[in-house]
């Protein structure tokens, strides 16, 4: 028998929205909610083992954001998540806690999921960005299902001071132009995450986050 991948359309994936206690998490919940999934803000870790989906969101202090989610005890579960195939978004801070380590908070550990660092944004410009912003995908990344249907340019809405640099430029799904390029968005495996809010970032924001819920509607079955 042969494992294939078969999407059922009429099904409400469930997606686990990691809740870590710090920030505006149900906003990440509501907008996959509306985006068609069955959206559970939890920290259960067996609820988190049966979504289809997990995502990792964050706003606020990249040292603040880890060790609470040390403390509500799913840094090894958002690890195991990533690592097992299942599909995996990280938004903002989320995102940033994928790397290894964050200029913002040098002394706390990342998850290391992307191999990497967090730097500040060059001098010159205001920090933060804190406004609309066209991205840049990049040319390996463009048949990312993650992208489609945003269009080659899309705007989407930033708010940060720091952004992700990977040890692999090609884990660089797309960038955008801000006194320099920024890295704005990445790919590794299953992983995939945003610098961007695209909870705000209108039918852009939305449409990215149905695409996820599309990729978490896939499910297995014997051929």
């Amino acid at each position: 028998m042969t494992e294939t991948l078969q999407a059922r359309p009429d099904r409400r994936p469930l997606v686990a929205v990691l809740d870590y206690g710090i920030g505006n998490l149900r906003s990440a919940e509501r907008a996959l909610e509306h985006c068609g999934a069955d959206a559970r803000l939890t920290n259960d870790p067996g609820l988190i083992a049966a979504a289809d989906s997990v995502v990792l969101p964050g706003v606020g202090n990249f040292g603040a954001c880890m060790r609470s989610l040390h403390a509500a005890g799913l840094a090894d579960l958002a690890v195991g998540a990533a690592g097992d195939g299942r599909p995996f978004l990280g938004i903002c801070v989320g995102m940033q806690m994928l790397f290894g380590m964050s200029e913002e908070a040098p002394s706390e550990p990342g998850l290391g999921i992307i191999p990497g660092a967090i730097r500040w944004i060059p001098a010159g410009v205001k920090r933060p960005q804190m406004q609309w912003n066209q991205l840049s995908i990049g040319d390996a990344h463009r048949g990312d299902p993650m992208f489609a249907g945003l269009g080659s340019s899309p705007w989407l809405y930033f708010v940060h001071s720091l952004h992700g640099v990977p040890e692999d430029p090609a884990d660089i799904a797309a960038t955008v132009e801000y006194g320099s390029t920024l890295n704005a968005a990445f790919r590794r495996g299953s992983v995939f995450a945003t610098q961007f809010h695209p909870e705000k970032s209108a039918a852009a924001g939305l449409q990215l986050l149905t695409n996820f819920v599309g990729v978490s509607r896939l499910v297995n079955t014997d051929g």
